[in-house]
């Protein structure tokens, strides 16, 4: 039923910058869409959470290892969450996912929706 469809990923040089978009459908007046966010997963990995945004413009919650780096956004209709990726390592390497679930947390489980993903490589 909640659909998402991220874009923006790429390859960039280490030090740069992406900005990746998730749009949303079939979710505004779900609880199950309170929070909006995105998730990473590189091979070999487990999928982990790396920025967060409850419905209403609250600040988000970052990972440790983008804290400073990254900044998620949501639009006023709330329709659309960005993540701004900012000083990217070669550790950022890793498909992106937009996810949705009822409240807010870093640990991808069972009450998390996903987008199809979107690539971003970071190199040099």
């Amino acid at each position: 039923q909640v659909q998402l469809v991220e874009s923006g990923g790429g390859s960039v040089q280490a030090g740069g910058s992406l900005r990746l978009s998730c749009v949303g459908s079939g979710y505004r007046y779900s609880t199950s869409t309170n929070c909006m966010g995105w998730f990473r997963q590189a091979p070999g990995k487990e999928r982990e959470g790396v920025a967060v945004i409850f419905r209403g413009g609250a600040a988000g919650t970052y990972a440790d290892s983008v804290k400073g780096r990254f900044n998620i956004s949501r639009d006023s209709a709330e329709n659309t969450v960005f993540l701004q990726m900012n000083s990217l390592k070669l550790e950022d390497t890793a498909m992106y996912y937009c996810a949705a679930a009822p409240f807010c947390t870093l640990v991808a489980n069972p009450i998390h929706q996903w987008g199809q993903g979107t690539q971003v490589t970071a190199s040099s």
